[in-house]
């Protein structure tokens, strides 16, 4: 029989997380759970780890994120004395901020074509999410990365932003996982080429910076609508890092405002009000009042989440003030990823109310911004948006008026392959069980309808 050697440096790791061997099994559970896998991971299998045996298939990483959100610095699981020969470093792939963005993309990019388990498995990095609030790009001018070939102009940057905008509707008609593959390929054989290529002058390089940053962000939210969110935040750092690159005024911190909304969704709220605040303090007063809309509500999110109620209602007051008074402003490319601004300050208002317990008000907004979005364009928002209106109406009692609500919701779901639809259905079916046991008509007409469509999908 092999003897095993004591892994030494999980050792040290653990001694240093303070927890005991139960409360790091119970974390590395927690972990592949928002991975989408269950395990059973308990104190005998950490005290094996420990004497030397190896963590079956992702374990090891979902451990590295599970030690790296306690001890606060990213962790791979070389850190840990668990790397496979040949897959060290593979895991911190778009979790820094370098000098170039495309060094950590196009590798990215090679591995999601591959279907690399390591990389579309990733789990959210809390330390990873901090990166934004302390970077500082020191960035060569990319006018002298190319002395050869085409001079691009306008033109181009015209046609990129063409294009993400036509993969934009895609996904939002479809779902995220129609023309994933395809958007990868196109930014990494067209636009990342034009990235690194001579320009007219500097004003076009940085519009095409911006361009690939919407790109990239795109791909960031299609991944967080395949419920990969590791994978998601990777690409919504390296878009930051292009948006920074750009040097456009408050497209950096649209970033950042949306890294904030993906770690209050994932309830890690660890850097979140952070996040949304330098992001406003990066566009405040510098763009559009319906873009600046757009960064306070999230900021008021943010404040609700940490219990500032009357902090958060001011701040989503001062949003809709904003998107009142100017509603026919030009709102900039990077600000148009989740469409109509209007929409999105809606939405995200209901979700200040929702936090802070005003259910009512929480539906009105819910319903508002359902009804201000171009149905036909976006079919997967819309359908969300109705579907926590009818949560909303649920927890004040209104049952039918919920299953009526539910009803219009699946209504738009037709064609869309999105975790996040398909999620919302069962949840849905949960809610409604104990109507359907009381006989409840609608609720049992409603249930039929799911079961069917998640058959279908």
């Amino acid at each position: 029989m092999t003897k095993r050697t004591p892994n030494d440096k999980l050792c040290v790791l653990v001694a240093e997380s303070g927890w005991t061997y139960e409360a790091l099994a119970k974390a590395v559970r927690a972990v592949a759970a928002e991975c989408g896998v269950t395990l059973r991971t308990n104190k005998s299998t950490v005290e094996h780890w420990i004497a030397g045996a190896r963590p079956q298939a992702d374990t090891g990483r979902y451990l590295a994120v599970a030690l790296s959100r306690r001890v606060n610095r990213i962790l791979t699981p070389a850190d840990l004395g668990l790397a496979a020969v040949g897959e060290e470093g593979h895991d911190s792939i778009g979790l820094t901020l370098g000098a170039d963005p495309l060094d950590s993309l196009i590798p990215m990019w090679r591995y999601e074509l591959d279907r690399r388990r390591f990389i579309t498995t990733s789990a959210y990095s809390v330390a990873a999410a901090a990166l934004p609030l302390s970077y500082v790009s020191d960035i060569a001018a990319r006018t002298a990365a190319a002395r050869t070939g085409q001079t691009i102009g306008m033109a181009e940057v015209a046609a990129v932003r063409d294009m993400i905008t036509a993969f934009s509707e895609m996904d939002e008609r479809h779902g995220g996982q129609h023309g994933r593959s395809a958007l990868v390929t196109y930014l990494r054989d067209d636009v990342a080429p034009l990235c690194r290529g001579r320009f007219r002058s500097d004003e076009v390089r940085r519009h095409m910076l911006s361009a690939a940053s919407r790109g990239v962000h795109l791909l960031g939210w299609k991944s967080y609508d395949a419920g990969q969110q590791g994978l998601a935040q990777r690409y919504y750092l390296q878009s930051y890092a292009l948006a920074t690159e750009s040097g456009i005024t408050g497209h950096d911190g649209f970033v950042m405002r949306t890294m904030a909304m993906q770690g209050l969704k994932l309830h890690r709220p660890e850097h979140c009000q952070g996040l949304a605040e330098t992001g406003l303090n990066r566009a405040k007063g510098k763009v559009d009042a319906q873009t600046e809309a757009l960064f306070r509500v999230v900021h008021a999110h943010t404040l609700a989440k940490t219990g500032l109620r009357q902090a958060a209602l001011a701040e989503a007051d001062q949003a809709r003030v904003l998107l009142d008074a100017a509603p026919g402003d030009d709102v900039p490319f990077w600000a148009l990823a989740w469409g109509p601004p209007a929409a999105s300050v809606y939405s995200r208002t209901a979700k200040v109310y929702e936090t802070l317990g005003d259910h009512r008000a929480a539906a009105d907004e819910y319903a508002r911004a359902a009804a201000t979005r171009p149905v036909g364009t976006y079919a997967r928002i819309v359908a969300l948006d109705l579907v926590a209106g009818a949560e909303m109406l649920l927890k004040r009692g209104s049952i039918e008026q919920a299953c009526s609500t539910w009803g219009q919701a699946m209504d738009h779901m037709d064609g869309v392959r999105s975790v996040r639809t398909r999620k919302a259905v069962k949840n849905m079916r949960g809610d409604l069980a104990p109507f359907r046991t009381r006989g409840l008509r609608c609720a049992a007409e409603l249930d039929e309808r799911a079961i069917d469509f998640l058959a279908s999908v």
